[in-house]
């Protein structure tokens, strides 16, 4: 006769199973009872209280007076800010009462679940701080509005108003790192960036005033360099390379300016076609500097145009390493580019 196998049973199933059969279906129901209910307020917690996995972190949501409580949930759904509209409508009430929203800027530094969301608009809670952002050497009035536009820390900032305000300062808007408050408008990074450029170039007074040329062809110069060149030693050869040929009257040839011709921001994209384009920023075609600066230069590009190095050059070009190459004349610059860009 064949046994069946033995069961091992721990210590703590053993005395479930010695108890009295209605003892024992009576503690299995209380363990039901206990678990089922904690299960199903995790699962609700998930999937309608937890923090969206996209949630938009380090950003501002900003309440206007007269946002309605239903309105302002299924627009925090729709960024990601809240899982369940309904849901954040009821923790208003909760949380709230008859007050409502609190109308103001609110920040999300991290991942917020619906309870914190809730509260912190109930109450006004706005954590606001400083936004650090740093805007690099060369980048043009366009490329810093955009950034500020799409960064989406900053709810008040028009770009279409800052483009309009900063276009008749390009090369004005001095590049740094900056602290801004998360309600920052157009006209207040404008204004700090143009009051830091005119704080900025004092420390370069003596020196521009010694150089004897316009403040107005320093920048315009100023920012092709920026563009042109990445070291001190090679900033400071190619402003002495153009600030001659820009004073023999010859044609400056800057690669550079066609990104406001044709938007095309590489020497190697440009075609012969490209070099014949009718416009005031083509340098092949027009002799002196473009009608307005290229793009807004760092104080080392500054500094290079104001003490540039005497060379025999008069041409110059970056080969496929980065290396800079310069030519005497024409005919090695030809060489050059057999050589240094194959």
């Amino acid at each position: 006769m064949e046994h069946e196998p033995l069961k091992y049973i721990s210590e703590p199933e053993r005395e479930v199973l010695l108890l009295p059969p209605k003892k024992r279906h009576g503690l299995i129901k209380a363990i039901l009872l206990g678990v089922v209910p904690l299960a199903l307020i995790l699962v609700f917690y998930f999937l309608f209280m937890s923090a969206p996995s996209k949630f938009p972190e380090d950003t501002v949501y900003a309440v206007m007076r007269g946002d309605t409580a239903s309105g302002t949930a299924i627009k925090l759904a729709e960024k990601d800010i809240v899982r369940s509209p309904l849901v954040f409508k009821i923790l208003m009430r909760v949380f709230g009462g008859t007050k409502g929203l609190i109308a103001g800027d609110y920040y999300l530094r991290n991942s917020e679940g619906a309870i914190g969301v809730a509260w912190r608009f109930s109450h006004g809670t706005y954590a606001i701080s400083d936004i650090t952002v740093t805007i690099p050497e060369g980048w043009n009035s366009r490329e810093i509005a955009a950034f500020f536009a799409k960064s989406g820390k900053f709810v008040h900032f028009d770009e279409k108003e800052f483009r309009a305000m900063a276009a008749p300062y390009e090369g004005y808007l001095f590049p740094d790192t900056y602290r801004f408050l998360p309600d920052a408008t157009a006209e207040v990074v404008f204004k700090t960036m143009t009051d830091t450029y005119k704080r900025r170039i004092q420390t370069l007074a003596d020196e521009i005033a010694a150089f004897k040329r316009p403040i107005s062809d320093i920048i315009k110069m100023a920012s092709i360099i920026e563009e042109e060149a990445r070291t001190e030693e090679s900033r400071r050869i190619i402003a002495g390379i153009l600030w001659k040929r820009f004073d023999e009257g010859l044609l400056l040839q800057v690669d550079a300016a066609f990104a406001l011709v044709n938007g095309k921001t590489a020497s190697k994209d440009l075609t012969l076609d490209d070099l014949k384009i009718d416009s005031p920023y083509n340098t092949y075609v027009y002799k002196g500097l473009p009608p307005t600066p290229i793009s807004n230069p760092g104080l080392d590009s500054i500094r290079a145009t104001i003490s540039p190095v005497t060379t025999p050059y008069y041409f110059y070009l970056t080969d496929n390493d980065g290396v800079m190459r310069y030519g005497v004349n024409h005919d090695q610059h030809v060489a050059n580019k057999a050589r240094y860009l194959r």
